[in-house]
């Protein structure tokens, strides 16, 4: 069930009048939650939600297990670890086993040999990674020490498969979430206005930007061997918009839909492209992935306090990670070490560590900040093309086009006076709000004291959303 659709609106609203008018004892909330998490899931195929059942079965079990092996950390390491390994394993075939294979296979006729290890017809369950990572890391925490295991069974599989955050993230620690899910909760109606506020700003994001700008990346990526270089620079920057409106409007509407529920979500995004270095970046997109990565891979190689050149290694092999959490090709492997690569001058260099709030206090950054903004942005750009392409064969021939000077034609730019508008709204209000939590906390800001003034944006905003409706996409992340 997509979030862009009548079957998820009409689930919202039902949970949500049941949820503060019928069921309001927490046990019973919680009930509510996991039955229309499992509905949610089990629209796409009912046989996801078995995957998800045991995924979280193991994990409860697991910590369970290990608080009762307290007092012998022999038995909790290896409880502690064969979760892990089952979770992995679970995730390395449904995801991974046919990518393996091939590239044994294309190795092994490399070197002369012949293999003929089969692949097999796999369905990727939507979400795997996002869910396999929470599990993950509740197991752990518990092992640590950082987290009491949790004995109520519905409060952990709801947390496990909140629907609202399911199958996209934020990707969320047991130690933050399950306590929200442990104690009572009381209707907040200014969080619930807010909330569908950044719900209204998510669909705004995804529906009319990333929508319209992946209409004109598909066509241009289609025939990026027949158009003019301009088309595919734009194609690259359109892109670029597309992924980030795609996934953090995703975001926006998962953190805006739970704080309807009296959840409190992570932030996951930062207005990412006003970053001034690679590194600033990083610590502003797909903020909970990469403090998961910090956590549980980066720290335990030693992060930062083995020296440098340690740290450039360690760097290197959480980005090539992180790259192959995205996907099985290459691609996502070779996009992941392309930013370890950028990271490499910042590591040796010690650049100095960006605030998060850009141009604080100013109402318009420096040149120099203007720059460096600009300059990240090109390098983030390039390394979306990676990611974009279906093979490294193809990305490296795209750059080549693109750096290659050939004449457009006048059907290159068909649909881009709409798409560059878009755009530039979410950049002008995003930069406007940067210093809050989503663009539609405005109150206080010039009209917007004017509820008049409220509704007409929003209403706006609702009618461009639909009417925008011509090219309806999946979200990207989706299929990780």
């Amino acid at each position: 069930m997509s979030f862009v659709s009548i079957q998820f609106i009409l689930l919202l609203v039902i949970v949500f009048v049941l949820y503060w008018f019928v069921f309001t004892a927490r046990k019973k909330q919680n009930a509510l939650i996991l039955l229309a998490s499992y509905v949610f899931y089990g629209w796409w195929d009912w046989r996801f939600m078995c995957l998800l059942a045991f995924t979280s079965l193991c994990s409860y079990l697991s910590g369970i297990a290990i608080e009762r092996c307290s007092g012998n950390r022999g038995r909790q390491k290896a409880v502690a670890a064969a979760n892990v390994v089952v979770n992995l394993l679970i995730l390395g075939i449904f995801k991974y086993y046919n990518f393996f294979v091939a590239s044994f296979n294309d190795l092994a006729a490399l070197m002369g040999f012949h293999s003929d290890w089969a692949t097999a017809s796999i369905v990727l369950p939507v979400g795997i990674s996002f869910y396999t990572f929470q599990a993950l890391s509740y197991s752990i925490d518990v092992y640590r020490g950082q987290l009491r295991a949790s004995r109520d069974w519905v409060a952990f599989f709801a947390y496990i498969s909140f629907f609202p955050q399911l199958v996209a993230g934020p990707i969320e620690r047991a130690t933050r979430m399950l306590p929200q899910f442990e104690h009572e909760r009381h209707f907040d109606y200014a969080k619930a206005v807010d909330g569908c506020r950044q719900m209204l700003w998510g669909f705004f994001k995804k529906m009319v930007v990333a929508d319209g700008c992946g209409a004109y990346v598909n066509r241009t990526w289609d025939h990026y061997d027949t158009v003019g270089s301009p088309a595919l620079v734009l194609a690259a920057v359109a892109f670029s918009f597309q992924i980030y409106c795609d996934f953090s409007g995703y975001s926006d509407i998962a953190l805006g839909s739970a704080r309807l529920l009296g959840m409190e979500l992570t932030r996951n995004f930062n207005v990412p492209y006003f970053a001034r270095n690679i590194a600033e970046f990083w610590r502003r997109w797909h903020i909970t992935l990469m403090s998961w990565f910090r956590d549980y891979v980066y720290i335990p190689l030693g992060g930062s306090r083995r020296g440098k050149w340690r740290t450039v290694v360690n760097t290197l092999v959480v980005f090539a990670l992180s790259g192959l959490w995205h996907g099985a090709n290459w691609t996502y492997v070779c996009w992941g070490l392309y930013h370890a690569v950028l990271f490499v001058p910042i590591i040796l260099l010690g650049v100095r560590r960006y605030s998060l709030v850009v141009a604080a206090g100013r109402v318009l950054p420096s040149l120099k900040e203007l720059g460096l903004m600009l300059f990240t942005f090109a390098l983030v750009t390039v390394g979306w093309i990676l990611f974009r392409a279906s093979s490294i064969a193809q990305a490296a021939s795209f750059l080549q086009a693109m750096c290659r000077w050939t004449q457009p034609g006048a059907a290159d730019f068909v649909g881009c006076t709409g798409m560059a508008l878009g755009c530039a709204v979410v950049m002008v209000a995003e930069w406007v709000t940067r210093e809050r939590q989503h663009a539609l906390q405005l109150a206080g800001h010039g009209l917007m004291r004017y509820r008049a003034a409220r509704w007409a944006l929003y209403v706006a905003l609702i009618v461009v959303a639909l009417l925008g409706q011509s090219h309806p996409q999946d979200f990207i992340y989706f299929q990780f």
